[in-house]
Parts: C-alpha cells; sequence; structure tokens
C-alpha cells in the first residue's frame, strides 16, 4: 500500500502534545475497562468466534480506501458495524485490538498517540453512533429489518463525523491547529467519506441479515453449525479482501492527512516509538509491493482475529452445570 495512505484517520506521534495524548489515553483506558466488564457479563460463550471474525474483517476492510474527492481517499472505520452486529461493548474491545494491532505491527497511528485514536473510533464513533441507531431504529416507521440497515447507515455516518470532530477538538487542544480552522476542514472532508462508511455498514449488515438474523440479534438458539459455516465464510471474505482488494486501493491521502497537508501541520510527525515489522502494509523482503501488500494483510488479519478471540476467551467464563442438573447427577449416582 502506498506511503500516502497510510495516516487513515490514525494520529501519528507529534500531532498531539503531551497533555492530550495522556487525558486521551486514561479517558480511553476506563472506556475500554467498562467495555471488558459489559463483554465479561453478557457475551456467551458462543460469540466469542465472532468478535475474532469481526476484528480481522474490520481490519481489512481498513485497508481498502476509496476514492471521495478532489484527491481525497476514505475507509471504512467499522465501529458502527460491529456495533449493530455484536453490541457496543464487544465493538469496542473489538475496534481495540484492530487499532493495537494496527499501531504495533504496520506503523499505522502513533504509539503514543493510541489512547487518542482508541478515544476517537473505538469511543466516539462507536459511542455516538450506537445512541443513533438505537434512537433512529424504534422512530422509523417500516418493518424492523429494514428499518434496522437504514438506521445503522445513518448512524454509520454520524459516528464518522463525531470522530473527526473529537479529532479536530484534539488537534485545537494541542495547539496543532486552531479550533476555527481544523473544525470545518476536518467535519467537511469526513461528512463526505461518512457517506462511504454508511452504504459499506448498510450493504453488509444488510447481507449478515439475510443470510443469518439471527446473528445479529445474538439468538441463544443458533446451531453450532451455522456458527461454524457463517464463521468460515466470514473469514474467506476477509481473505478475500486482503489479497485481492487492499493491494489495489486507492492511493489518495486519507481525509486527515489531506487536512494536515492543507493547514500545513503534516511534517509535525514524530520519530516511531517502536519499530513496526511491516510499516505502511509492506512485507520489506518481498519485491513487489502487491504481493507484499496482500501478505501483509493476511498476517494482519490473522492477528487481529487471534487478538479479539483470545480476549473474548479470557473475558467469558466457562460454562457451569446449572443447580438442577447437578441435583439430577447426584440422585442419579445415590441410585
Amino acid at each position: 500500500m502506498p506511503a500516502e495512505a497510510s495516516i487513515k484517520m490514525h494520529l501519528p506521534d507529534g500531532f498531539l502534545d503531551a497533555k492530550t495524548s495522556v487525558i486521551s489515553a486514561v479517558v480511553a483506558v476506563t472506556a475500554v475497562a467498562v467495555a471488558l466488564r459489559e463483554v465479561r457479563a453478557s457475551t456467551p460463550p458462543r460469540q466469542m468466534p465472532l468478535l475474532g471474525l469481526a476484528a480481522a474483517f474490520v481490519f481489512a476492510a481498513q485497508m481498502i480506501n476509496f476514492p471521495v474527492l478532489g484527491g481525497t481517499s476514505g475507509h471504512l472505520i467499522g465501529g458502527v458495524l460491529t456495533a449493530a452486529l455484536l453490541g457496543p461493548g464487544a465493538a469496542v474491545l473489538v475496534m481495540t485490538c484492530v487499532l493495537i494491532v494496527q499501531c504495533l505491527m504496520f506503523a499505522d497511528g502513533g504509539l503514543l498517540a493510541l489512547g487518542a485514536n482508541i478515544f476517537n473510533m473505538a469511543l466516539v464513533s462507536v459511542g455516538v453512533g450506537w445512541l443513533v441507531l438505537r434512537g433512529l431504529r424504534r422512530l422509523l416507521p417500516m418493518e424492523e429489518r429494514r428499518a434496522t440497515v437504514l438506521a445503522a447507515a445513518f448512524a454509520a455516518w454520524c459516528g464518522t463525523v463525531a470522530a473527526a470532530v473529537s479529532c479536530a477538538g484534539q488537534l485545537a487542544l494541542s495547539g496543532t491547529v486552531p479550533w476555527a480552522l481544523g473544525f470545518p476542514a476536518m467535519v467537511n472532508v469526513h461528512l463526505l467519506i461518512g457517506l462511504g462508511e454508511g452504504l459499506i455498514t448498510g450493504l453488509v449488515l444488510a447481507a449478515v441479515m439475510s443470510a443469518r438474523p439471527e446473528l445479529v440479534a445474538a439468538n441463544p438458539e443458533v446451531g453450532g453449525a451455522g456458527r461454524r459455516s457463517f464463521l468460515a465464510y466470514g473469514l474467506l471474505i476477509t481473505a478475500g479482501l486482503a489479497v485481492f482488494v487492499a493491494p489495489f486501493a486507492c492511493p489518495w491521502p486519507d481525509g486527515l492527512e489531506k487536512v494536515a497537508a492543507r493547514l500545513g501541520f503534516d511534517q509535525q510527525t514524530g520519530p516511531g516509538v517502536l519499530a513496526a515489522p511491516m510499516p505502511d502494509y509492506q512485507i520489506p523482503f518481498i519485491g513487489s509491493a502487491t504481493v507484499a501488500t496482500a501478505v501483509a494483510g493476511l498476517v494482519g488479519a490473522a492477528v487481529a482475529f487471534g487478538a479479539a478471540y483470545a480476549l473474548a476467551r479470557m473475558l467469558t467464563p466457562a460454562p457451569t452445570l446449572k443447580s438442577g442438573a447437578c441435583d439430577s447427577t447426584r440422585i442419579s449416582n445415590d441410585e
């Protein structure tokens, strides 16, 4: 993937000052801790692989920049889509896993700015989008499935714009660019990028609801074979995106990078704190840029899947026998 597309909406080190980075990190850690408690209390074991699938899909989808306007590109954030499928707490954890993998393995977003990136894309985007989704779905006078898809599409647009507003606020608080300049610049470009986010969110959610609507509602009666089949197809689609689409993504700069270049703070990026093994989504020792990006995408999607799945396994308690079952077993043994 060309270096021009590497920033995405991910803040690099150097754009924010120390106080803004610390404040964002503290809020992000606190909110992720709340999400951990929610997922631990509400996520059944059968949903654990779906968190991994969501992380892998979001990772692969974020590699695919689409053209917007005037030499600017955008990409899916995926937080609202994940929240619509798995709930807001799970979405926060999925997005956090993806952002950590992108930062540590691909230098996509600075390590010192990781808390700010989690705050914008895992908290603000998911939180605002989820509130809009819940409220709008109740108001739309139509069949529930259609209302959910339309509400999620609009909520995804709202979540993208809200994340851009939050990013503009962080830049202004850091003294990087005045609010009067950063706010309209970030919002204007992300009003357009949000249209792509909403369209992709609506299409993917409609496809899932048509094929496996009970997965969206986390129906406890879903059969194991159905879940395994959905997981397998989902992973194949994710691999296809990484191998056949991501290497040919739009090379134009994304919204944040375009704004940084236009307002003159694009050169404020600081040196990397850690050396990422695959910077700019390239395998260094592979000569072909196309193959290097495809392999990097596969590796990243696999690591994102493993991170989210392992986290879900640690959070989900092992199933225990109900007291009635224990009593029956005890009676049977006594007989």
